[in-house]
């Protein structure tokens, strides 16, 4: 058990993750701002489509019916649209049933100099210089890369992430970048005792922990997985990590260099975040899938 106070779990997603507003940003980018503008306010009235974090917002937010206060899980949309224009984002929330009532309409600035304030454990976007910034002020934030899905039957979340650069530092991932699998495999058996430093998303993982361990024992409402690269022996530092933090995953998935998509599609997850490019191309046309610019992999 973690011993983190329970406090909600608030997640930020701006509104082109929410909503598909592909047809719209063309219409501004080939029109400008003013044509984006009268478009917004003459179909204000006609909700938008369901976007690549929408099944996941709408079923994080089912958890509430199961929580007491404090505990429970907030959505705070974080958009560049103004006010006037995000009106009709606020009308397709009403549309859906959505209990959103936060939001920061930035009138074309970014909007990632709010999550904090807001008190965010996570930032969704498919603006991934928002998701940079984000990152680079310590809030775990993900770009997703995918399709909107199909609505799941099941109401339990299903979390995976990938270890290396995101629930871990890039320490180790530094080593195979610049001297192979090997040193990799030597490093990580020396230092199979001592913790890696925490990733990106280690803070998220935290409260996800905390919320998830709130919940009925019987309802198992989130479950989550590590799915990684990884193969033994390197597989023994992860654990021992995990159990410094006072975590416990549901699932742990060692695939030693397999592709990642079919384990994905067994697990059934919700949502998938990775820091290799590569990876999440392949699941994004199955699952919602958030790309982490972070660690070596994403220095350019």
């Amino acid at each position: 058990m973690s011993n983190l106070a329970p406090e909600k779990l608030v997640i930020a997603i701006s509104s082109r993750a929410l909503f598909n507003l592909d047809a719209e940003h063309l219409v501004y980018e080939e029109q400008g701002l003013e044509a984006y503008s009268a478009y917004q306010i003459e179909h204000e009235d006609t909700p938008l489509d369901r976007g690549q974090a929408f099944n996941l917002a709408k079923k994080l937010l089912a958890l509430n019916d199961v929580l007491s206060e404090p505990l429970g899980v907030e959505i705070v949309l974080l958009s560049r649209n103004s006010a006037d224009t995000g009106l009709r984002i606020f009308n397709s929330i009403e549309h859906y049933g959505l209990p959103i009532t936060r939001a920061a309409f930035c009138g074309g600035a970014s909007p990632w100099r709010y999550i904090q304030a807001f008190g965010c454990h996570l930032f969704l976007s498919s603006e991934s210089a928002d998701v940079r910034k984000a990152l680079e002020n310590n809030v775990a934030a993900a770009t997703l890369v995918s399709k909107p899905v199909d609505d799941s039957a099941s109401s339990t979340i299903r979390f995976a992430f990938d270890g290396d650069a995101v629930l871990f530092s890039d320490e180790a991932e530094k080593v195979y970048k610049s001297e192979g699998l090997e040193a990799f495999t030597a490093s990580e058996r020396a230092h199979r005792n001592e913790p890696l430093m925490g990733g990106p998303f280690k803070s998220f993982l935290s409260a996800l922990h905390v919320l998830q361990q709130s919940l009925p024992e019987e309802a198992q409402l989130i479950r989550t997985a590590l799915v990684t690269a990884r193969s033994a022996p390197a597989h023994e530092r992860v654990i021992r990590t995990l159990r410094a933090w006072d975590i416990r995953l549901d699932e742990s998935i060692f695939l030693g260099g397999l592709p990642k998509v079919e384990f994905l599609k067994a697990y059934d997850a919700d949502v998938f975040f990775d820091d290799q490019q590569t990876h999440c191309e392949l699941a994004a046309d199955h699952i919602a899938t958030g790309h982490v610019p972070h660690g070596v992999a994403n220095e350019s």
